[in-house]
């Protein structure tokens, strides 16, 4: 039986980067996102390559509907978690302005976190084997007091990845995060710049550093594959 990836947050960029490199693995791949209406062209372009592959739309923060989802995809061998912004125009707030109500905002990304390990782990622990890959900000680790409660969500994250780490150790499944500091090309956010270039050329022009998708997704597998670390680091803005 061939194993199963979910990747949950599947956009153009780091999402379909990784839905293409374990499908090169042989693993059936399961795409998850809001937006359907992407769904048949990301389909297509992973069936091209001779990668089964499937689609749901589901908001990670409607739990009912998550957790539906995940119900009804059956085995799961692997999760990548990796859903992008709800809101592309939304601006953080300083940290020094951070109230709990924001806080509480920021944290909404990484409570369906939970839930999907709550969903896939059991199976997991029953078949002795399986994956968890968490993709969050660098702010988890470099203090970046413009990003305000990101920075607290990120860091919460990071932290729930590395100690499921520790705990499963012995299991025979494999957690781990990959924290990102950079914009990430062909995705929503690297596209949304692009169209408010005003004529630059290249995003150099803007000062912005930026991240190819490809490389961060060999990264995922290898970590996944190799088990021997439970966290990359991608840091364009050094």
């Amino acid at each position: 039986m061939s194993s199963t990836t979910v990747v949950i947050g599947a956009g153009p960029g780091l999402g379909m980067s990784v839905a293409h490199r374990f499908g090169r693995e042989g693993h059936k791949i399961v795409l998850m996102s809001r937006n359907g209406a992407r769904h048949p062209g990301y389909i297509a372009a992973l069936e091209a390559e001779g990668v089964e592959a499937a689609a749901i739309a589901a908001d990670v923060r409607d739990r009912d509907a998550l957790l539906a989802a995940l119900g009804g995809i059956g085995r799961v061998d692997v999760v990548y978690y990796g859903p992008g912004a709800a809101d592309l125009n939304a601006r953080p707030v300083p940290i020094t302005s951070t109230d709990v109500p924001a806080a509480q905002e920021a944290m909404r990304s990484v409570y369906p976190a939970i839930d999907v390990v709550g969903a896939v782990l059991p199976g997991m622990l029953e078949r002795g084997g399986g994956g968890l890959l968490f993709a969050g900000g660098l702010s988890a680790v470099v203090p970046m007091p413009m990003l305000g409660g990101l920075a607290l969500s990120s860091a919460a994250l990071r932290n729930y990845a590395l100690t499921l780490n520790a705990a499963l150790t012995e299991t025979g499944i494999y957690a781990g995060t990959l924290t990102i500091g950079g914009l990430i090309e062909r995705g929503d956010i690297h596209r949304m710049v692009t169209s408010q270039q005003d004529g630059l050329d290249g995003l150099d022009g803007l000062g912005i550093p930026t991240l190819d998708p490809d490389t961060i997704a060999d990264t995922a597998w290898d970590l996944y594959a190799k088990r021997d670390r439970a966290e990359a680091v991608f840091n364009a803005l050094a």
